[in-house]
């Protein structure tokens, strides 16, 4: 038999929950089949198999939270035949052997791997009698537990591996002690907790509809956001008509329908530009309040909208990278972000946020800050304004732009400052380069 267990997904993840289970008992799996696909608090991810074989059990349902370790399927190899006859020799003496008193009183005493291993592996009480094979009593040993506090469901009370697996599992899954409501972070506030549920029958019909593990995640880091930084949003424009007549020509000599020329490129390219010249804005707050933590790097989070709700991936290394490559790598993360195929390191590393409903609509917006950032842009729909120029007015291509900062490391000045700077690169392409 081979246990497939959930791999490591990313740092911090300590659980997922299951969205859909793939195979199911008696299923024949090689390796890198899809297994089951998970939601992390950012993404689902499909979990592929590394082991071949036919699928003995399914360990896990649709709905399940688990986490990495956990136990998913466990298969039969074409090495399960040999390990059957071992098994089976193992089987048969250990039944001799519980057909001998004095033997089975030898074995009661407890066989420790080491002189420093501290875990009791054999039965606590001398009287109690523990009905297992060697090699299943070593698979206890190996995993740490207690078989004298397994129940057997083998022939005649014996214990199995399989008893062994769902016995650790149900320790793992065991609720811990609940947090006082003050010190837990994701427990709603009291006002949250205690407000009355309305019931809306009263006035017609209705339906539910439950939200995705995204969705309540994402809700809950953006109301922490709010409720934990001071925002303030700065509002201002920048005249775009060089720049979008240069999307343009680069649209039509655009020749690969996957890739989309838009204009989030130039925008993340003026962004670093303008961060190179503000660091501030490139930082994090320490988690005392008291230190700033400048980045040397530039990685830009882009906030992509999929059918499960908001994600954000991450361009890493935005200064090192030609509008081509940024071009190409945005088409590319956009599509697996759409797909759910993000993994954690897609979306970590972030020091600035652009959110665009340009393609949507609405003239300004104030986004919240994606934290441990300081600020976030949220970019508006381009329109046609006239502008008075050499005594006239000429028709421009004029582009609405917020700026939401983190009043406690950004002041005023500096964020118009920004918004200023921010549009001079828009405005002025050579200084894009």
């Amino acid at each position: 038999m081979a246990n497939v267990i959930l791999p490591e997904l990313g740092e911090g993840i300590t659980s997922v929950e299951i969205s859909d289970v793939v195979v199911k008992k008696g299923s024949s799996v090689s390796i890198d089949d899809i297994l089951i696909v998970v939601e992390t608090d950012k993404a689902s991810m499909e979990i592929p198999s590394t082991e071949a074989g036919l699928v003995e059990s399914v360990n896990v349902q649709k709905g399940d939270s688990i986490s990495p370790g956990d136990n998913i399927i466990t298969l039969s190899t074409t090495k399960d035949t040999a390990s059957h006859e071992i098994e089976k020799l193992d089987t048969d003496s250990n039944e001799a052997i519980e057909e001998n008193p004095i033997q089975q009183k030898n074995e009661a005493t407890p066989i420790l791997d080491s002189p420093n291993e501290s875990t009791i592996l054999e039965s606590k009480d001398s009287n109690i009698s523990v009905s297992a094979s060697p090699g299943v009593r070593r698979f206890a040993r190996e995993l740490g537990c207690d078989i004298s506090e397994i129940s057997g469901t083998g022939p005649k009370g014996r214990i199995t591996k399989e008893d062994i697996q769902n016995f650790v599992k149900e320790t793992i899954n065991q609720p811990a002690p609940k947090e006082p409501l003050a010190t837990s972070k994701s427990t709603p506030s009291p006002s949250i907790v205690n407000k009355p549920e309305i019931d809306f029958t009263q006035w017609g019909d209705v339906s539910h509809k439950p939200l995705s593990k995204i969705k309540r995640i994402t809700g809950q880091r953006l109301q922490e956001s709010w409720q934990t930084i001071p925002h303030v949003t700065q509002f201002d424009k920048a005249d775009i008509t060089e720049l979008d007549d240069l999307r343009k020509s680069l649209k039509k000599l655009n020749n690969n329908p996957k890739i989309k020329v838009s204009h989030i490129p130039f925008y993340m390219k003026a962004v670093v530009k303008t961060l190179q010249k503000f660091p501030e804005f490139n930082s994090s707050l320490s988690n005392d309040g008291e230190n700033l933590i400048y980045k040397k790097f530039f990685n830009i989070g882009i906030a992509v909208d999929t059918p499960n709700g908001l994600v954000v991936p991450v361009i890493k290394d935005v200064d090192k990278k030609s509008f081509k490559q940024l071009t190409l790598e945005l088409s590319q993360v956009s599509k697996k972000a759409r797909e759910g195929k993000l993994t954690p390191t897609d979306m970590q590393g972030g020091c600035f946020t652009i959110s665009s409903l340009g393609g949507v609509g609405g003239t300004y917006f104030t986004p919240i800050i994606n934290p441990p950032e300081v600020a976030i842009l949220g970019i508006s729909r381009m329109k046609i304004e006239p502008m008075f120029k050499n005594k006239k007015f000429h028709p421009r291509k004029i582009l609405p732009y917020s700026l939401s900062y983190d009043h406690r490391v950004i002041d005023g000045i500096a964020a118009v400052n920004f918004t200023r700077t921010f549009a001079s690169f828009l405005e002025n392409l050579n200084l894009l380069k």
